[in-house]
């Protein structure tokens, strides 16, 4: 009887299942690696701070009041100075939204909206409503959102708008082959109608801006209404990041109408974008600071300049300009940034820099002004994500009146915010200032 052996696979099934365990091991070991490496691949090039390209503080030449301080802003700062406009300033939501909703339910051609900030809410309702009413009318209507800054965006909204005809995008949404991008956003906040009416400043469409700034649940913000020949140059900054999101060129005169002189204002739009003129927003703001004479004032909902705008600041302070700071308090809805702001404190607290706290709410402008004649606002914030990561945009106004509103404002937030004074910055807890140093690490990304 010839003997049947069994086959090597019967003959030892421990040791092969041991085989087939290690490899399923060894192959598990391998795809943890893999994906540790890629994470680790990310987290580099999205929070390794960006390169600078300025690496000094910006020399006084002249004072703001020179001619030579705005020929000098128009020509490197890349942005072309307007005559003859005029600009509203719109105080808290019971202001801005009415005028924004307003100049959307009187439109004739078209309507374009690019924001950080678009959540679900009452007032995304009413904005989402209104777009769509307006694009049933005929209106061309475009509304382009962060991917990011509008996560919370309720999918009912977007539906009330496109089937509408509504034309809805995010700005660069998260794909695997733009994951060297991820940390790159727009920040910008703007509203053109009819190529006539353009809106800026700080605020988002959602409920958080409503109200009067009253109490914690109503944040205190600017925006401010434009009309004359720089509106123009906020259609072509829309128009920019329209053109990246979907490859529409917009064209022609119902974006581009022949601007109409509208105040006496003189004006320039200042642009940064990623990956290239970051620099320019940067560059604006040190020679701002560079050319203040008598009186630098700075509000700012996240304060966390580079060395070098401290220098720049403390600069300043070395030629005699009064420098006041203006932030939030502990309501801030970015407590890192505030712990990451606190520990640069410090020197400018010691060079007579005075820095306040809004109280009653969050504080949420982006403001600077120089002397009494020259103001910036929109978008940027004084920190290295707005001035080395994001798409932003700020406009530049001269004019000593509109500058007396603006500082006149800036005063009436004074008197209702707390000075921090250096021996409070110095007796704070051992927890707290090892929390602001950890904070501070983080200061590329905050």
């Amino acid at each position: 009887m010839t003997e049947v052996r069994p086959s090597g696979l019967l003959a030892q099934p421990a040791s092969a299942k041991a085989r087939k365990s290690g490899c399923l091991r060894t192959g598990l070991t391998y795809a943890a690696i893999a994906v540790t490496a890629s994470l680790l691949t990310f987290l580099v090039i999205n929070l390794a701070p960006q390169p600078r390209v300025l690496r000094s503080i910006v020399p006084h030449r002249f004072d703001s009041a020179d001619p030579q301080f705005a020929k000098t802003m128009s020509s490197f700062s890349q942005g072309q100075l307007f005559s003859s406009n005029a600009v509203q300033t719109l105080v808290n939501g019971d202001e801005i939204f009415p005028s924004m909703l307003q100049a959307i339910r009187v439109a004739h051609s078209t309507i374009d909206i690019e924001t950080y900030i678009y959540w679900s809410g009452a007032v995304g309702y009413e904005f989402a409503t209104s777009l769509a009413a307006k694009a049933k009318d005929g209106v061309e209507v475009r509304v382009l959102v962060d991917w990011v800054g509008s996560l919370p965006f309720d999918e009912d909204l977007i539906q009330i708008m496109t089937r509408a005809g509504v034309t809805f995008e995010r700005y660069r949404p998260i794909h695997w082959y733009t994951l060297d991008r991820v940390n790159n956003r727009t920040h910008r906040r703007l509203l053109i109608v009819d190529g006539r009416v353009a809106f800026t400043g700080g605020v988002g469409i959602a409920d958080n801006w409503r109200g009067n700034a009253r109490n914690p649940d109503e944040w205190r913000d600017t925006h401010y209404r434009i009309e004359g020949m720089a509106v123009p140059a906020f259609q072509a900054a829309f128009a920019q990041n329209w053109l990246e999101t979907t490859g529409e060129s917009l064209q022609g005169e119902k974006f581009y109408p022949a601007p109409e002189p509208a105040g006496e204002l003189d004006a320039q739009l200042i642009l940064s974008s990623q990956p290239n003129g970051s620099q320019d927003v940067e560059l604006m703001m040190l020679t701002a600071i560079a050319a203040a004479q008598d009186h630098l004032r700075i509000g700012m909902a996240y304060f966390v300049p580079d060395d070098i705008a401290l220098q720049q600041i403390l600069e300043a302070r070395d030629r005699g300009v009064s420098v006041d700071v203006l932030v939030p308090n502990s309501l801030t809805d970015v407590p890192l940034t505030r712990h990451g702001s606190r520990y640069f404190w410090g020197a400018l607290l010691q060079a007579g820099v005075r820095i306040f706290e809004f109280q009653p709410t969050m504080y949420h402008p982006k403001l600077l002004i120089v002397d009494d004649v020259w103001s910036s606002f929109g978008s940027v914030n004084l920190d290295e994500r707005s001035l080395r990561l994001n798409d932003e945009a700020t406009l530049n106004v001269y004019g000593k009146d509109f500058a007396k509103t603006q500082i006149d404002l800036f005063n009436q937030d004074l008197q209702r915010s707390r000075q921090i004074s250096l021996e409070e910055w110095q007796a704070r807890s051992l927890r707290e200032k090892m929390t602001d140093w950890l904070a501070s690490r983080l200061r590329s990304q905050l």
